[in-house]
């Protein structure tokens, strides 16, 4: 098949991800897959990096022009690449999209919804769902139950497909491991928590830290680490670096920075957490972690309830609920070991494969 994945999106953020990465699976399984972006953004660059054929349409701009422009471009793709699919993971430009396709353009139009926001149910809205767009694929139950409840989405048109995360290269890493604990000195004695992910208010990096200091401080966890795996995006890492030391942690807590051996610093970790206060429709990181078999807590936002059994989960933005969490995970061999059960029984189905598998099922229906 000719594929088109529409990944406009300027960040490289879990849509983006989940998108590019769908597009190089899609690629090595043999199909020619245009992946239509927008001119320099770090997806596009990524694209590239990735050897994926990325294509920069302006679908995000406002401007009349401007849209008039990417339209007569996007009718002279469809007349020159003739693609089975159009996959949209954004909503810029998906109403465009549509719109060629009710002028008799023969392709089938997918709207991928990674976003954490729940979409408008307004009366065109549920009409492009539910009548224009072949298919709407959603990454976690949350979003499933809003399509098929609030926008009226035929049932036969909703997807669950939750990404997939490379096992070949997403595990356990023991020589990594013991380099990246020397680097931050830490000992087979201390007990490390992670949390990776950019420095944003929204994945909870202030209410880890305030965690971690009331365990460390007020009830005697001084074998507790905190390590960091991120840098400054929305939140500085100034800021980072302050709440550190405003709940005194110099001692127990690292940040790594930007880092290319991102696997032997998940392998360093003895327990993950996912503290993030909303988001996490796709979980990119979380998936990463459960790979490299560290024993993951969360809160129970997005697509987490998805992926972890209830006892790993607790309430976003509740620090007493995440000490207690951490604390069990920490006092509790066996309750690390079941998590780590658990865990490998989710990822069993959350292969890249599975991932290719299950979009070339909906693909392939369409052209039965």
């Amino acid at each position: 098949m000719t594929i088109f994945q529409v990944v406009n999106v300027r960040w490289f953020n879990a849509t983006a991800w989940y998108g590019l990465y769908l597009s190089k699976l899609l690629q090595q399984a043999g199909h020619k897959v245009i992946v239509i972006t927008q001119a320099g953004t770090i997806p596009h660059q990524k694209a590239l990096e990735w050897g994926l054929d990325a294509r920069p349409l302006d679908l995000n701009t406002s401007n009349p022009l401007r849209l008039a422009a990417a339209l007569a471009r996007m009718a002279l793709l469809l007349r020159r690449e003739k693609p089975a699919i159009v996959n949209c993971h954004r909503g810029e430009g998906f109403f465009l999209w549509g719109l060629l396709k009710g002028l008799g353009f023969p392709f089938h139009l997918v709207r991928t919804r990674g976003d954490q926001r729940l979409p408008r149910a307004d009366i065109l809205n549920r009409w492009l769902h539910a009548h224009v767009a072949d298919a709407v694929v959603v990454t976690n139950s949350r979003m499933a139950r809003h399509f098929l409840s609030t926008m009226r989405t035929p049932e036969n048109k909703v997807w669950l497909i939750h990404g997939g995360v490379d096992q070949e290269y997403f595990r356990f890493d023991p020589e990594g491991r013991k380099r990246v604990r020397a680097e931050f000195g830490y000992t087979d004695r201390e007990t490390v928590l992670t949390l990776v992910g950019r420095f944003d208010l929204v994945k909870g990096q202030r209410e880890t830290i305030e965690a971690v200091s009331r365990l460390i401080h007020k009830q005697g966890y001084r074998k507790l680490r905190l390590l960091l795996i991120g840098f400054g995006s929305a939140t500085g890492q100034e800021d980072i670096e302050g709440w550190i030391r405003e709940y005194k942690l110099e001692r127990f807590a690292r940040i790594t920075g930007k880092r290319d051996d991102i696997t032997a610093c998940l392998s360093a970790a003895d327990i993950g957490i996912v503290a993030s206060l909303w988001s996490e429709t796709i979980a990119r990181a979380a998936l990463e972690i459960m790979a490299v078999e560290r024993p993951l807590l969360s809160t129970n936002v997005g697509v987490m309830p998805d992926l972890l059994p209830p006892e790993a989960l607790f309430n976003p933005g509740d620090v007493d609920d995440m000490v207690r969490h951490i604390a069990r995970a920490f006092d509790e061999p066996k309750f690390r070991q079941e998590l780590l059960r658990a865990q490998d029984l989710t990822l069993s189905q959350l292969g890249g494969q599975d991932f290719l598998q299950r979009t070339l099922t909906l693909y392939e229906g369409f052209l039965d």
